[in-house]
């Protein structure tokens, strides 16, 4: 199991657009769709990879309650499905329906929008406030696959909590820790500098 951290791009950086088909629903997203939410909350997710299975249940819990509250949530899948057809758009379709996630799960198949966000691995969470700047990137919380810790979302959670009373999220913000991004032959960023 790889243990790819993630970039920690700065804060205040605007949130790229993007414009991603959702396998199961055959329709689209783009960052506009959201722009009524008080936060969004973009995640680089997969099907296959153990650090996002080992939270994903927890996850859907914490999107769906987290959603009632204003926080708007995407997931994004960018892995190269022709090496993990695991992570397809068929895949992603089960994947919601048995995790019950309550939020748009985006293919992203060119991979753009992962270089875009300076998504690194699986999961990576990247939490925006109301003007679409970046306040919190970094775990879930400190639990992994390889440690008897409990699931919280501690970490997240009281991101999103600041963010939503209108209070500065609190620092330092530790790096999420997951699978790598599965780069398509040649397409992996040199750096995200």
């Amino acid at each position: 199991m790889s243990n790819t951290p993630s970039t920690m791009q700065a804060l205040g950086t605007p949130a790229p657009d993007f414009s991603l088909p959702e396998p199961s629903t055959g329709g689209h997203k783009t960052l506009a769709d959201f722009s009524d939410a008080e936060a969004l909350l973009v995640v680089f997710l997969s099907n296959h990879c153990p650090f996002v299975k080992h939270l994903a249940d927890h996850l859907a819990g914490f999107a769906t309650a987290y959603q009632q509250r204003g926080l708007a949530v995407v997931g994004v899948m960018a892995n190269d499905v022709a090496s993990y057809p695991d992570d397809a758009p068929e895949r992603m379709k089960e994947e919601v329906a048995r995790r019950g996630y309550t939020f748009p799960y985006l293919f992203d198949e060119s991979q753009e929008v992962a270089k875009a966000y300076h998504a690194a691995c699986t999961p990576d969470f990247f939490l925006f406030d109301a003007d679409r700047k970046l306040v919190y990137r970094g775990q879930y919380d400190a639990s992994r696959p390889s440690l008897d810790t409990p699931v919280t979302g501690s970490d997240l959670s009281t991101a999103v909590d600041a963010v939503l009373a209108g209070r500065a999220t609190a620092e330092p913000q530790v790096p999420s820790v997951g699978c790598n991004i599965k780069w398509k032959a040649g397409n992996a960023p040199h750096s995200f500098g």
